[in-house]
């Protein structure tokens, strides 16, 4: 079973950057479509991003869609979430998963996940 690890999160202005990274141990990563969900205080799971195994296929919610880029490294078994022009409303614990569901929500496995918090 694979292990998630994220990090890169932090305190950003609004309008700023962040990095996220997902790092991968155990099985076999490039079996796995690979995601991003984030859940602010109060407020239920939400899928932000997933990327296909081999990287052809991304998609989005449509409240990131042209600020957020999924991207992933099958070698060193990485997947990263590029966020620009952060709004406060970003604000959320983010996290990674393995074979996330746009719809359902449902994934196979889960890190523990690494805070963002955009101040206006």
């Amino acid at each position: 079973q694979v292990q998630l690890v994220e990090s890169g999160g932090g305190l950003v202005q609004a309008g700023g950057s962040l990095r996220l990274s997902c790092a991968a141990s155990g099985g076999t990563f490039s079996l796995y479509a690979m995601g991003w969900f984030r859940q602010a205080p109060g407020k239920e799971r939400e899928f932000v991003a997933k990327i296909s195994r081999s990287g052809g296929v991304t998609d989005y919610t449509d409240s990131v869609k042209g600020r957020f880029t999924i991207s992933r490294d099958n070698a060193k078994k990485i997947v990263s979430l590029q966020m620009n022009s952060l709004k406060p409303e970003d604000t959320a614990l983010y996290y990674c998963a393995t074979n996330p569901e746009k719809y359902t929500l449902s994934y196979y496995t889960m890190g523990q996940g690494t805070q963002v918090t955009v101040s206006s």
